[in-house]
């Protein structure tokens, strides 16, 4: 007992000494693990006699590549990797308002709105919309001239199911009297709410088309026309399906998903399966090419009462020229795009005024210099055989001509020298948007959809990023100069009485200053 007692009390007095601090002066130094062995080495600098260490890297291709499988049926199965808890996958179909020529027009903006509604599995959309929450999953159809889109995003382990889901309602859709019916609604409202609309461009975008396109391809309606809601119906929208909801046109697309699962979730869903209008093979497919005529589309329409309330929008004109660019194959829709950029533009009314501090042509030679012009804006469409590069431009009506002349010049500008600062600027400024949209998983699955759709194949990133990177400014002269010798299409909006004809516009397009043609009145 002596002899424990000892023994803690020796142990107090020591841990009572080794606690004791100076009352004055610097503390006590402290040597650490390391610093015993190399004490006057920073921890920035290696240490010596230890081998450097290797880390593991990932090579720029090995990143971002994108693998794309055949089927046996001829459906391709495309993903890229992602790290991340969700995924987004989507078939991608070779089908839109392009293929309709033969066709009441509108049956691919129905099937837009009859998509995920009820099918062989599932008795309604609630049913299909449980069967996602439960892999915390969302679903979007989206349709374009060209291109529909069938898309869920959800939990990567769900994928088995997801695949399984979207086979479903692609290939075995009831479309029942009750939904078409619905549908019918909902496209009428559709139809309501774009010509009431303050916003005029979705209007404008279908008007162009039209206009340069005359009733071919891309320049059939996108939007179902009022007097053939009432004659689609399931026999219609069987007979389209038909033909162009086959495997050949079809890319199953997933991001954030292992390539092999996705190729076996394809085999066990999409390869034999017998579609609910009984073909299997196409019949009678529209290959026509894209025939580019040019031409004006005019809708006179008050705009006066469009936007109402304490601060109602001011009566505009809204007119929109364009002329025919390029495909998305052709080596110089690259070009085309930086062009694009370059040219820019937007509102005149923003938080910092007009432009806020932007460079792009539309806003320094337009927007600032004309403080009554209420918006300019470039737009460029491409498709898989033609292109369409527009430029909008909104004012009041009784300044259409004097705004028409203004669009006129800066197209004749294009051609002309381009600076090469405002060139670096504009490729710099692609190329971030490019990878900045590139971040997002939605994206990227539209991307690798798309591309492989059109060209079975796809361009990286960076790869893209290199051929933005080349584009020079006899590039840039070389595609305007082409472009400005074809025929315009124009499309105009509002009170027209001040618009000039289709002639003058072409002829200031023809002219060296792009001025229209001086027109004299007897009487004013």
């Amino acid at each position: 007992m002596a002899t424990a007692v000892w023994a803690a009390a020796r142990l107090l007095r020591g841990s009572a000494v080794r606690c004791a601090r100076p009352r004055f002066g610097p503390p006590a130094h402290r040597r650490f693990s390391s610093g015993a062995t190399y004490p006057n080495i920073p921890l920035s600098s290696p240490l010596p006699g230890v081998p450097k260490p290797v880390f593991a890297t990932v090579d720029g291709q090995e990143k971002f590549e994108t693998k794309v499988t055949t089927l046996d049926n001829g459906l391709r199965v495309a993903s890229q990797n992602k790290f991340g808890q969700f995924c987004t996958v989507g078939i991608l179909i070779n089908s839109g308002s392009r293929y309709e020529a033969k066709y009441l027009s509108g049956i691919a903006h129905f099937l837009e709105k009859l998509a995920f509604s009820s099918t062989a599995r599932f008795d309604s959309k609630d049913e299909i919309l449980l069967t996602l929450e439960k892999h915390g999953g969302i679903c979007d159809c989206q349709t374009s001239r060209d291109t529909t889109m069938y898309a869920v995003s959800a939990d990567s382990k769900g994928l088995d199911t997801v695949v399984g889901l979207l086979a479903d309602v692609v290939l075995h859709p009831c479309l029942t009297d009750e939904e078409i019916e619905m549908t019918r609604m909902t496209v009428q409202f559709e139809l309501e709410d774009l010509n009431m609309r303050p916003d005029p461009e979705p209007l404008l975008t279908e008007m162009i088309h039209e206009a340069a396109f005359r009733e071919n391809t891309v320049g059939l309606h996108r939007f179902c026309p009022a007097e053939n809601i009432a004659k689609i119906d399931r026999e219609v929208l069987h007979s389209y399906l038909k033909n162009y909801y086959t495997p050949d046109r079809m890319v199953l697309a997933g991001v954030g998903v292992e390539h092999e699962h996705l190729v076996e979730c394809a085999r066990k869903y999409l390869l034999g399966a017998q579609p609910a209008w009984g073909a299997t093979g196409a019949v009678d497919v529209d290959r026509s090419v894209a025939q580019y005529t040019g031409g004006i589309v005019k809708v006179e329409r008050d705009m006066s009462n469009v936007s109402l309330g304490p601060t109602p929008i001011p009566e505009l004109t809204h007119i929109m020229v364009g002329l025919e660019s390029c495909s998305f194959l052709e080596d110089d829709f690259i070009p085309f795009a930086v062009l694009n950029m370059m040219m820019g533009g937007g509102g005149s009314f923003s938080a910092g005024g007009p432009g806020k501090g932007m460079f792009s042509r539309l806003y320094l030679n337009v927007l600032n210099r004309h403080h009554w012009m209420y918006n300019a804006t470039s737009y460029h469409h491409s498709y898989e055989d033609t292109g369409l590069l527009c430029i909008h431009a909104s004012a009041d009506p009784r300044q259409v001509r004097e705004m028409v002349e203004i669009i006129t010049k800066e197209f004749i500008l294009m051609g002309r020298t381009v600076d090469l600062v405002e060139l670096e600027r504009a490729k710099t400024q692609l190329m971030s948007m490019l990878m900045m949209n590139l971040e997002s998983r939605p994206v990227i699955f539209e991307d690798v959809g798309r591309q492989v759709l059109a060209t079975h194949s796809r361009k990286l990133p960076h790869e893209l990023c290199t051929l933005i990177r080349n584009v020079k400014p006899e590039d840039i002269k070389r595609v305007a100069s082409k472009m400005l010798r074809g025929k315009p299409a124009v499309a105009a909006l509002g009170d027209l009485t001040d618009l000039p004809t289709y002639d003058h516009i072409q002829a200031a397009l023809a002219s060296r200053d792009g001025r229209l043609p001086r027109t004299y009145r007897l009487f004013r």
